[in-house]
Order: structure tokens, then C-alpha cells, then sequence
């Protein structure tokens, strides 16, 4: 039953997640850009990850030193704010589908610099999942070339949204011990502040005062944007993985690229074709292949 239970959190979880890319391009559909998009995100979730943050630290908690906040303060800012801006940015160009899946890369990119700077091979799974997931982007990439009929603004959108895989990648890679050290609640709450301070500075620089004045459909769908696309999903994917463990929560996570193709055909009316079913197909299994590592065998278990 605790199983049971686990998965559906973690699918539901991966679902939530999949919503972003379609709240995104709703905003933009109601007159929003990237930037006051973005802001309004970070600034509506701000506070309920910072609740959470504080809620993750009663009981005591490891003191952070002066290292701690730079690290925090450095990967709150590659890993948040600037992945989530060239996300944003590349979501003007291309479909939230194709979106979807280039980020769905990220385990890969993961092992890409574990083996560049951290010397890790890849080995004979790796290099297959490598090329499979790659495969599939490039039947993907053909898919949205079909539907918009501009080589450019899909290059340049596949561009943003991969420069933000890599930096979303550095970011796990990064992050490791310092969720390990203070707790991954306590760690998204604090960089979470990191990137929506970078957004609004952003936004100040940018953007006139009056620019604050959007439809109330914006604000009602970065209102959910913050809820069902980042908070939520960040809690429930803690605890599905303290439930059922973070392999079974890989797994499970796969759903997410699926979720946003049929969304996207539902709610913005994207077309889905046999190229963009096999190159997700092709992109999960090799996402898969390489996140998912084999259970240990069990010793049996000693006779009565």
C-alpha cells in the first residue's frame, strides 16, 4: 500500500510539473512576455517555498557558512533564474511538447559532465541512451519545423530551451551535497529567493512600471503556474521519493513529456504526429536508460 501510494504521488507530481510549459504559453497567449511572465512566477511562489523552507527547518538544522550561501547563492542563480529565463525566452519559439522534451534531457547532460569534469564513465548503456534520446529530439525538432514552418525561431527556441537543459544540469550536478548538507526543501525555499530577487532586479531594468498592468488572465494563470507548477510538485516529488525511493520516481517521472503533449493538444490545440510519438518515445527510453540504475540483488533470506 505504501508503494502504491508513493507512485501516485510521484505521477501526479510529474503531471503538475508537465503544466508549465502550458501556463506559460497561455500568459504569452494574453499578452505577457518572458520577463513579466517569469517575475510574476517567481514572485507568487516566493513565499509559499519560503513557508516551506521554514517549515522543513523546526526541530534544528545544520548552520550555513559563509561557503553555504555562495553556493546557494551561485546555483539559486544558474539553476533557477537564468534555466528558467532561457526557458521562458525559448517557449516564445517553439511548442510546449518540444519544450518538454528537450528538457526531459537532462539526465543526460548530467552524465555528459560527470564524465567530462568528474571523470565518471558512461559506459556501453550510457552512449546508447545518448544517442536514442538524441535521435528522438531530431525527429522531435522535425515535427515542430512541420507545424511552424520557420527553421529559424525553432532553431532559436530549441537553442534557448537546450542552453537551459545544460544550466539545469549543472545545477543538479551542483547541488548534490548541498541538499544532502542542509535539506532539499530548505535549499529550493533559499534558492528560490536568489532567483526571484534576479527577476525583479530584471524586471526594474527592463520593463517600465506600467508594464506591472496585464489581463487578470495572467495573473489567475501565473497564479497557478507558482501552485500546481512549482509548488506542489516540488513537495510531492520529496516526499514520493522519501516514500518509494528516487529510482521508482524516475521511472514514474517519464509521464511528465507524455502529460504535455496531450495538454498541449487540448488546451493550445498543438498537433500530434507519429513524428513527434516516436521521437518522445526514443527520448523516454534513453532518458530512462540512463537515470534508471539496476536494484541490487537481495541475499536470501535466512531459513526459519
Amino acid at each position: 500500500m505504501r508503494i502504491s501510494a508513493g507512485a501516485i504521488v510521484a505521477f501526479t507530481a510529474a503531471v503538475f510539473f508537465s503544466t508549465k510549459a502550458i501556463f506559460v504559453k497561455l500568459t504569452y497567449l494574453h499578452g505577457a512576455d518572458a520577463i513579466s511572465a517569469l517575475a510574476l512566477r517567481m514572485v507568487m511562489a516566493l513565499p509559499m517555498l519560503l513557508a516551506i523552507a521554514w517549515y522543513s527547518t523546526r526541530g534544528g538544522v545544520h548552520p550555513l557558512t559563509r561557503a553555504d550561501w555562495k553556493a546557494v547563492f551561485l546555483l539559486g542563480f544558474v539553476g533557477y533564474y537564468l534555466s528558467s529565463l532561457l526557458d521562458f525566452l525559448g517557449l516564445q519559439y517553439i511548442t510546449a511538447s518540444l519544450e518538454r522534451l528537450i528538457l526531459f534531457l537532462y539526465p543526460t547532460i548530467v552524465a555528459l559532465i560527470s564524465w567530462g569534469f568528474l571523470k565518471k564513465p558512461i559506459g556501453t548503456k550510457g552512449v546508447l541512451a545518448l544517442v536514442l534520446s538524441y535521435i528522438g529530439i531530431a525527429i522531435s525538432f522535425v515535427r515542430d519545423l512541420q507545424h511552424t514552418g520557420d527553421t529559424t525561431a525553432v532553431l532559436i527556441g530549441g537553442g534557448l530551451i537546450f542552453a537551459c537543459t545544460v544550466t539545469y544540469a549543472i545545477y543538479i550536478v551542483g547541488s548534490g551535497e548541498m541538499v544532502g548538507r542542509i535539506g532539499a526543501l530548505r535549499f529550493a525555499g533559499y534558492a528560490t529567493t536568489v532567483a526571484a530577487l534576479c527577476c525583479l532586479v530584471q524586471f526594474a531594468l527592463t520593463r517600465p512600471i506600467s508594464a506591472i498592468v496585464l489581463p487578470w488572465q495572467v495573473y489567475g494563470y501565473s497564479l497557478a503556474m507558482a501552485v500546481i507548477a512549482t509548488v506542489l510538485p516540488v513537495v510531492m516529488t520529496a516526499k514520493a521519493i522519501q516514500m518509494i525511493g528516487a529510482p521508482r520516481v524516475a521511472i514514474i517521472g517519464a509521464v511528465g513529456p507524455i502529460a504535455t503533449i496531450v495538454l498541449a493538444w487540448w488546451l493550445l490545440g498543438e498537433p500530434i504526429g507519429w513524428e513527434q510519438i516516436v521521437g518522445a518515445t526514443l527520448v523516454l527510453s534513453g532518458v530512462l536508460l540512463i537515470s534508471v540504475k539496476p536494484r541490487p540483488k537481495l541475499a536470501a533470506a535466512p531459513a526459519d
